[in-house]
């Protein structure tokens, strides 16, 4: 998951991107077993009706939160952590035993002990599979809750990807395993033009690596802030992209979860690309999550209320989007409290400067009741593609990425950083020492981990256009 701590852009425009500052007792919070008011504070129904001012301009949000669930695996423990990597393979790649992985002493800090040292017999190295030796680190271009993200060169070639290191003793220690497995696991199923494609996985005795396409024109967010706000026709297309991939992650039987500006780049020729799956879940139809996840400014009514969830969460959350695309800041703002009594029980303020078909949209997406929301019908997201405000949208050109945002961020080049804030480009490419977990053979979470995108032909992909 990556941090929502948003670096402050240089350039202050009239219209400010208002936000909330992160809540720093959960981050700190290292017990297992959470409280619903723990997490989000008072349930809404037990506040009285609010009324506040304007708050004052700041430059982050929440955190993507993660309360009580029912994962089996959050009772895993730091201690039952096992470095046999020996079935680390996917079909397409062969396990050699016999040969083992090192950690490198630019990311392991030389903190090897004797005992560490002993264990490495005990790792595997995949055949054909590459590790991190096989990657030139270039700058760090964001930070998460368990990790840093890389610019990274694949050696002897050109290719530039994003390289997203987390630690195995803080990932365990907040019981997040299922979560980092689960995001893996989801990438690999993913196949779209506007969601970014991971194109290795692997993991030494220290951290777990994803490499993706490095995308740099930095967040939505960043060029939001910027243009202080879009026009109906340039945030048409951006939600247009981003309902598409919304709705290629349900017909894959994937909720995202944590959709946001800080979750959503965009490409060199001004397309939005969907990342950070750490909070997404695999679902079954007719099937609710119990799990109490999300970023508080984008959570639907019904994860507020502890009452469960399903997709139609997704949508909510895309209607968000768009009011801030459209106005410059969400619809809910002041304390975690204030918001969360707002999303249950306050009206949205459509500003009527919007057309029509504008305030149709955002009504239909931000409906309270998740079964009246737009999309949650029989025929899902064809109904929201289908509404008015799309009228001039052809899906099909789109999804070809036919269709040409009228925007584009200033890139110079493959390897240009200049979307990202100097707050994370200046930043050390050394990472800190990790402590080595203990050894259990019969109990690691991340077994199965290492991963070798197949080519597009395998994928019976029709273009490549990523």
């Amino acid at each position: 998951m990556v941090s929502s701590q948003r670096p402050v852009p240089n350039k202050i425009q009239k219209q400010q991107y208002l936000s909330i500052s992160p809540s720093n007792s959960f981050l700190k919070d290292d017990d297992v077993e959470l409280e619903f008011s723990d997490v989000f504070g008072p349930l809404p129904e037990e506040a009285n009706d609010i009324v506040y001012d304007e708050p004052a301009v700041v430059y982050s949000r929440s955190h993507s939160l993660v309360g009580p669930s029912s994962l089996d695996s959050h009772s895993l423990k730091l201690t039952k952590l096992t470095l046999r990597e020996t079935e680390d393979s996917i079909d397409l790649v062969e396990c050699i035993e016999g040969e083992s992985l090192k950690e490198n002493d630019e990311f392991s800090g030389n903190d090897d002990s004797d005992s560490d040292k002993a264990l490495e017999g005990d790792l595997a190295k995949v055949s054909g599979v590459v590790g991190k030796d096989d990657f030139e680190i270039l700058k760090v271009v964001g930070k998460g809750a368990f990790g840093k993200v890389y610019q990274v060169r694949k050696k002897e070639t050109s290719e530039i990807y994003a390289m997203k290191v987390m630690r195995k003793d803080h990932i365990m220690e907040k019981n997040h395993a299922e979560y980092m497995k689960a995001e893996r696991d989801i990438l690999t199923k993913i196949d779209h033009p506007f969601i970014v494609q991971l194109k290795y996985s692997f993991q030494t005795k220290y951290r777990l690596y994803l490499v993706l396409d490095f995308i740099n024109g930095g967040h939505l967010f960043f060029q939001l802030y910027h243009q202080g706000l879009f026009k109906e026709d340039l945030a048409r297309v951006y939600t247009a992209e981003i309902v598409s991939a919304v709705s290629h992650l349900h017909e894959k039987g994937i909720m995202h979860r944590d959709l946001k500006p800080e979750n959503i780049l965009m490409d060199t020729d001004g397309h939005v690309m969907l990342t950070d799956f750490g909070l997404a879940k695999e679902f079954e139809e007719n099937t609710r999550s119990n799990s109490m996840c999300g970023t508080t400014e984008y959570m639907a009514p019904e994860i507020v209320r502890g009452k469960g969830h399903d997709k139609a969460a997704d949508w909510w959350s895309v209607g968000i989007l768009l009011y801030e695309m459209l106005t410059g800041k969400p619809p809910f703002m002041g304390s975690k409290g204030k918001i969360q009594q707002s999303i249950v029980k306050e009206k949205i303020k459509l500003p009527k400067f919007l057309s029509n078909e504008a305030h149709a949209m955002l009504k239909g997406l931000l409906a309270k009741e998740p079964e009246r929301r737009l999309g949650s019908g029989p025929t899902g997201a064809e109904e929201i593609k289908k509404h008015k405000w799309f009228k001039g949208i052809n899906w099909k050109k789109l999804e070809a990425r036919e269709v040409q945002p009228s925007f584009k961020p200033e890139v110079s080049g493959r390897q240009c950083i200049a979307n990202f804030d100097k707050c994370w480009t200046e930043m050390s490419v050394l990472d800190s020492p990790a402590s080595s977990p203990s050894s259990d053979p019969k109990a690691n979470p991340f077994t199965n981990f290492t991963y070798v995108r197949p080519p597009p032909s395998f994928l019976h992909r029709s273009t490549s256009n990523l």
